[in-house]
């Protein structure tokens, strides 16, 4: 689906494209044209490079798994942003990023835009609907400016993204001090594969933007770069929240790891303390076990009627004497 707004001193004309001639008379429009393509059919991607010049390998990159860029051809500019979402699945931590591309082709006087699937991810719609409620003042500003506001509103999104993140791993480590379980591990498991596909995009998001900040592209007045440095400035504060919540969930599952390690630490002294007082109890009952009879060479206390009543009773001291002197080590 192909369709366009032309802004000129009369206001904004919404037209509807039915062919490569309506692409070339909104093209030639006085004013800024702005013409937003949703999942183009193969003559619409033949009627795009014929009515802007463009090269089918750009429109290939759209629909492909390529990293965000900048590239400079003649007569336009291609950008390749991507926007991102995080998509949850049944379970509570269950959440995976999502990625869409937008192809931006900027040329002098329009502005052309491509997305595989524009309702799932609306960041075109968003601003196509904005223009139209203010009456052109993005498009009064030129093609340019109307690119910025689709990257900064994909960029204002990453940071919708790390909040959640954020919260989700804040989350988790309270669930580990509460109950430390594998399927907590397994979610900050995912929640580091989810930050490393984000940080794939983000770095070459940040490059491509940088390129579009310096003023080498010509399509681009001087007086839009600041705003592409701005947006600049977000994707590098961006880079670096990145990197701090991969250390927070390697933080994280340290603190698992310690967790269980004391765990098991409070179970292992617990059974020393078990273990350690039967020791003396099995040495005593070891010992007056070897009964050989009624011999003067073997043990006094086996004839002797108050024997079982006080080996019993010296066990019981013993054990005693043991769990108090736990008790105060603080083992028990």
């Amino acid at each position: 689906m192909i369709s366009a707004l032309v802004y000129d001193a009369g206001g904004v004309e919404h037209r509807t494209i039915e062919g490569e001639a309506d692409l070339e008379a909104a093209r030639e429009a006085p004013g800024t044209t702005w013409v937003r393509v949703s999942t183009p059919t193969p003559e619409e991607e033949r009627s795009l490079t014929e009515a802007f010049s463009l090269h089918p390998l750009e429109l290939e990159d759209v629909r492909g798994g390529v990293r965000p860029k900048t590239e400079e051809f003649e007569g336009h500019t291609f950008v390749l942003v991507k926007t991102v979402a995080l998509e949850r699945g049944e379970t509570t931590f269950d959440e995976e990023v999502r990625t869409q591309p937008i192809g931006l082709f900027l040329g002098n006087g329009w502005l052309v835009t491509v997305t595989a699937e524009d309702d799932r991810v609306p960041v075109v719609s968003d601003i196509w609907q904005s223009v139209e409620n203010q009456e052109g003042r993005t498009l009064k500003q030129g093609p340019d400016f109307a690119a910025y506001r689709v990257i900064d509103h994909a960029v204002d999104d990453y940071f919708d993204l790390l909040d959640t993140v954020g919260d989700t791993i804040e989350e988790i480590e309270e669930a580990i001090l509460a109950t430390p379980d594998e399927t907590l591990i397994e979610a900050l498991n995912g929640v580091r594969r989810d930050l490393l596909s984000f940080r794939k995009v983000v770095w070459p998001m940040r490059e491509a933007v940088g390129v579009l900040a310096r003023g080498d592209i010509e399509e681009i007045s001087e007086a839009t770069e600041k705003f592409y440095r701005d947006v600049y400035d977000h994707l590098v504060e961006i880079v670096d929240l990145t990197e701090t919540y991969r250390d927070l969930t390697r933080g994280t599952r340290d603190i698992y790891l310690n967790v269980v390690s004391q765990s098991t630490n409070e179970v292992m002294k617990r059974l020393t303390v078990v273990a350690t007082i039967f020791i003396p109890l099995t040495f005593v009952v070891g010992v007056y076990g070897m009964n050989f009879g009624e011999h003067a060479t073997n043990l006094p206390e086996l004839t002797w009627p108050y024997a079982y009543p006080a080996v019993v009773g010296g066990m019981g001291l013993v054990t005693a004497i043991l769990l108090v002197h736990f008790r105060r080590e603080g083992w028990l």
